[in-house]
């Protein structure tokens, strides 16, 4: 399972469930990575969809305590464990982890790969993404030419977990 997420450089992602930041560029490259494969995330980050709807042209899969969610276009797990399982089906590369913060937490250990954009910028949040830099597992692979939007300065950064 690979990892997609936009920090800021405190690995913050969110607020009042909102993003931090919107760049053009990066959330292309979130679509165009993610479309055709399969996309896990909270029922928080479906809440902050658009009508609440899930994504579309991908397989939506949602890891909710809620055992009452239900929401055409989705499917719900309400256990890491039942989610591996049905995540047996998938080629490892065709899955992405897409958040929230309590969802990176809990699926970090199942994935081998992270698509980290790096704005070098601080914003307030009060959601984060696990800092893959002081985990000693974890390493940068590649790092973009720096990127503009505005006034922000980013990179896209692959991490993967050392073998």
């Amino acid at each position: 399972m690979i990892l997609i997420a936009a920090v800021d450089r405190n690995w913050g992602i969110g607020k009042d469930n909102s993003l931090l930041f919107h760049i053009p560029a990066d959330q292309r490259f979130f679509r165009e990575t993610t479309t055709g494969n399969v996309v896990v995330m909270g029922r928080k980050t479906l809440d902050s969809f658009p009508n609440g709807a899930p994504l579309k042209n991908r397989t939506n899969i949602v890891l909710s305590r809620n055992t009452s969610l239900n929401k055409e276009g989705i499917t719900v797990f309400n256990d890491t464990e039942s989610l591996m399982k049905e995540l047996e089906k998938y080629p490892k590369d065709s899955v992405f982890c897409i958040g929230g913060a309590s969802v990176y937490e809990e699926l970090l250990p199942f994935c081998d790969k992270a698509l980290i954009t790096k704005v070098d910028e601080a914003y307030e949040a009060d959601a984060y993404f696990p800092d893959l830099d002081k985990m000693e597992d974890w390493e940068v692979t590649k790092v973009s030419e720096e990127q503009t939007c505005f006034d922000l300065v980013y990179h896209f950064v692959t991490y993967e977990r050392k073998a």
